[in-house]
């Protein structure tokens, strides 16, 4: 079962790479070290057609646009619910060396931290579902890092997540569950 290939210009070695195409070691040893050059779109070593450039494609990017959007428009309906609901929103994607906080909240004497999880759709499960321990772990140590560059620390502090599922234009369900890392 052995190929053959030609040789276009004999070079150093290639004896060796002649010797090697007659023991059947594979069409790697059978090339020429005299290449021309590549066929545009092609693999610099002949072989096939050239990788993608590394990086998001353009599908990639608008999809991850549209998921940021749709994030923010859920972060906007969330803070809304929770206004109406008399929470006083201290801060918005409050950033610090732990994370992001999606809404830093007053709730009467309650500090609390309230992750946004937004879907078009439950096709990969409810929005909750996506807050997993370490992401709950993750909100924790930004409690810490709030507590200690904010002088409001001695009120006890609670995690909530905002769970917004879009049915149609304009239109959402929203499950808000309150002190949702109790064990």
């Amino acid at each position: 079962m052995g190929a053959t290939a030609t040789v276009e210009a004999p070079a150093a070695g290639a004896k060796k790479k002649e010797r090697a195409a007659s023991k059947g070691r594979g069409a790697l040893a059978r090339t020429t070290s005299a290449r021309t050059a590549p066929e545009e779109g092609s693999c610099a070593d002949g072989r096939g057609p050239a990788p993608k450039p590394a990086g998001k494609t353009r599908t990639a990017d608008s999809a991850g646009k549209r998921n940021k959007a749709l994030g923010r428009k859920g972060e906007d309906a969330a803070a809304r619910y929770l206004e109406q609901r008399g929470y006083d929103i201290v801060a918005r994607n409050w950033k610090c060396v732990a994370g992001e906080a999606d809404i830093v909240a007053r709730d009467e004497d309650w500090l609390v931290f309230i992750e946004v999880k937004t879907r078009r759709n439950t096709d990969k499960g409810f929005p909750s579902e996506a807050v997993d321990e370490r992401k709950r772990s993750r909100y924790e140590r930004i409690a810490l890092a709030w507590a200690a560059s904010h002088s409001d620390t001695d009120v006890p502090v609670r995690f909530d997540v905002v769970s917004i599922v879009v049915v149609g234009k304009d239109k959402a369900v929203i499950r808000h569950h309150m002190n949702a890392f109790t064990r």
